[in-house]
């Protein structure tokens, strides 16, 4: 079922399939598909090592059509839509491109490298190429590093060398610089955003104003009017077919769908939005992790010390699921990761015993019945983000031009 903009407040998971069961089962068994594919594919894999590496396109030999898609699928906490994806993958004789773009602001937190890394494993490994569009202009215009495009590319770099370190596999994966992209096809660019430009009106790009960390009802700068439909138009330069980016870019994402209808000639193969899920702040009632706000968030070359000190300080109240960022760092980064988490708990003769889990319903059922409690969640939490960034850490102080760039963008004022 597609879901239009204009029902931005009620978030639907699309998901058809062909015999008409229910979206819940067909929810259900997409994600278990995806599950075995995952393990059989060993996208868990530990932080640093090959993981889905130099023989991804080998295990994506052995993938059947429909593994294939509930891999893609499973990246997103929506996709619009499931069909797209199972014709995309049908019908198209290339590889399936999939973007997403990132303004370079400060430092990258653990939802950026992690999270994204694993993202990437899973559609190259599904058969897909990666765009990394590196948007340089874009944090220039949303006045991010002061507006600095010296700064915000020197982060940028820093960026691509965290993702190196992290596990990433970059053997189907571009990087490409706005500014320089841009520059090259200026005609091609410029018209298309002139177009988007001109058959939306005013209040519906100032609803895409979110994508920017910004409200509709902020005081925007005329750049940042028209940076919704620059952003629009990037999907169509860069022939993206699956756009992977998070859910606060979903406004834009759907933008680019309905120019798909409004153009003429209708642009028949409209873009695919796989938005994956954003991981909240540490901090009670925090939605989204903050640059601005350090003890909010994890970064990908906090020491270990830090990583225990901000997890020890997380909103983790006992028996309680909803809104709890420890249970969401376990579900979303530690057993896509690293495949499980060992929780240490008191034995009845008074030794500790190791619990591991590697699913989490089993977790959460265990946390709502207070079998497992925030003062050994935390710990094993803290083990496991450590074990993940270790490498990124060994990277930046072994690698000279690496360790320059961390040590020029945490001396940068991170403005929002």
């Amino acid at each position: 079922a597609e879901v239009r903009a204009e029902s931005e407040s009620n978030f639907v998971r699309s998901v058809c399939v062909a015999d008409q069961m229910s979206a819940d089962n067909a929810a259900s068994e997409t994600q278990q598909l995806a599950q075995r594919v995952s393990e059989k594919m060993q996208v868990s894999s530990e932080c640093g090592s090959r993981g889905l590496g130099e023989h991804s396109g080998e295990r994506e030999r052995a993938l059947t059509l429909e593994e294939r898609v509930a891999l893609i699928v499973s990246v997103g906490e929506e996709c619009v839509t499931e069909d797209g994806v199972r014709a995309l993958l049908e019908k198209k004789p290339t590889p399936p491109i999939c973007y997403d773009g990132f303004e370079p602001s400060g430092r990258m937190h653990i939802a950026q490298g992690i999270q994204k890394s694993v993202n990437v494993n899973k559609l190259t490994a599904a058969g897909c190429e990666f765009v990394f569009w590196v948007a340089d202009w874009f944090a220039q215009l949303n006045h991010k590093m002061g507006g600095d495009l010296a700064k915000i590319q020197t982060v940028g770099k820093y960026f691509i060398e965290v993702w190196r370190a992290c596990g990433m596999d970059m053997s189907k994966v571009t990087f490409l610089w706005a500014s320089e992209e841009i520059n090259r096809r200026p005609d091609e660019y410029w018209t298309r955003v002139m177009d988007i430009a001109r058959r939306n009106k005013l209040p519906r790009v100032l609803r895409c104003s979110t994508i920017m960390g910004r409200a509709e009802t902020d005081e925007l700068s005329a750049a940042q009017i028209l940076y919704p439909c620059m952003q629009c138009a990037d999907i169509f330069f860069l022939k993206a077919d699956i756009c992977q980016l998070g859910m606060d870019q979903r406004k834009v994402n759907m933008l680019a769908r309905e120019y798909c209808d409004d153009v003429r000639p209708k642009i028949k193969n409209k873009p695919i939005i796989l938005s994956h899920h954003m991981m909240p702040g540490l901090k009670q009632g925090q939605e989204k992790m903050s640059k601005s706000n350090p003890d909010s968030a994890i970064f990908m070359e906090d020491s270990a010390a830090e990583v225990r000190t901000k997890i020890k300080k997380a909103f983790c109240p006992p028996a309680v699921v909803e809104g709890n960022p420890c249970l969401e760092y376990v579900k979303y980064l530690v057993l896509p990761k690293l495949g499980s988490i060992a929780i240490a708990k008191a034995a009845s003769d008074g030794e500790n015993e190791r619990v591991v889990y590697d699913d989490y319903a089993a977790l959460e059922r265990d946390y709502l019945a207070e079998k497992v409690h925030p003062s050994e969640l935390k710990p094993a939490l803290a083990d496991a983000l450590n074990a993940m960034l270790q490498p990124v850490r060994d990277h930046f102080e072994n690698d000279a031009t690496a360790k320059e760039l961390l040590k020029k963008v945490r001396q940068y004022r991170v403005t929002s």
